[in-house]
């Protein structure tokens, strides 16, 4: 062969190696972008519950919160979903107000938001306590954050003038904002004492079970509506 043939056969040795170098790297990179999305697509559903006490576990071993064990009760049913932690023990609706910005990071897709025990006990205003949870369930709203509220009932050693306006609180809020609303967060738990702690007030881990159990339909409808929700968001930003 002469040098000229020589070199171009050299040449054409170079582009087929160059040609196969390319498809290579750009068969890795597809690769590596739709293991990229995969992931991001099966992240967990991140749910908020924001509360007081009775969301942070006063007084229960580790495993047995509210959080813990609606979690486990929702990944039983099959939800890949992730239950943050939230709740700050003696919050009023003010102080958990004052929180909730930097709660929300990272940002959740959906909250439980139980609060106003404290509020009850202390026998604050519940036009006070109406306009803190109000500002709360804005922020959600404006985050995009699928709400469910939780109700609480005022101590009856109160008066019944000041149980019903506190009580009224909760229901109005959920009308108002067209969220999903559960009446009573210790629903069958609370003046029960096998179900709560020697206070009295604090469900023990068999309460929070029990808690877990009435409230679970609320929240995978939550959950549902959030997802919903999300599908829907992405949806609309690809047709724009």
């Amino acid at each position: 062969m002469t040098l000229a043939g020589r070199l171009s056969a050299r040449c054409a040795l170079s582009r087929w190696l160059a040609r196969l170098c390319l498809a290579a790297a750009v068969s890795v990179a597809g690769s590596v972008s739709g293991a990229a999305s995969s992931a991001a697509s099966e992240r967990p559903v991140r749910l908020l519950a924001f509360g007081d006490s009775l969301v942070h576990g006063y007084g229960l071993a580790a495993g047995t919160t509210f959080p813990e064990q609606l979690e486990a009760a929702l990944r039983a049913r099959g939800f890949a979903v992730e239950v943050i932690n939230g709740g700050n023990s003696g919050d009023t609706t003010a102080a958990a107000r004052a929180r909730l910005a930097w709660s929300l990071s990272p940002r959740p897709d959906a909250a439980l938001v139980e609060l106003g025990a404290n509020d009850g006990l202390r026998g604050l205003d519940p036009a006070a306590t109406y306009d803190n949870l109000d500002a709360i369930l804005r922020h959600l709203a404006a985050e995009g954050v699928s709400a469910l509220l939780a109700g609480m009932l005022a101590p009856r050693n109160l008066g019944a003038e000041y149980a019903a306006e506190f009580d009224a609180v909760f229901p109005r809020l959920a009308e108002a904002h067209g969220i999903g609303y559960y009446p009573f967060f210790l629903d069958g738990v609370a003046l029960r004492p096998a179900l709560n702690q020697a206070d009295g007030i604090h469900p023990n881990a068999a309460g929070v079970a029990v808690i877990v159990e009435r409230i679970l339909p609320s929240v995978i409808h939550l959950l549902e509506t959030a997802t919903g929700n999300a599908a829907g968001s992405a949806e609309a930003s690809e047709s724009g």
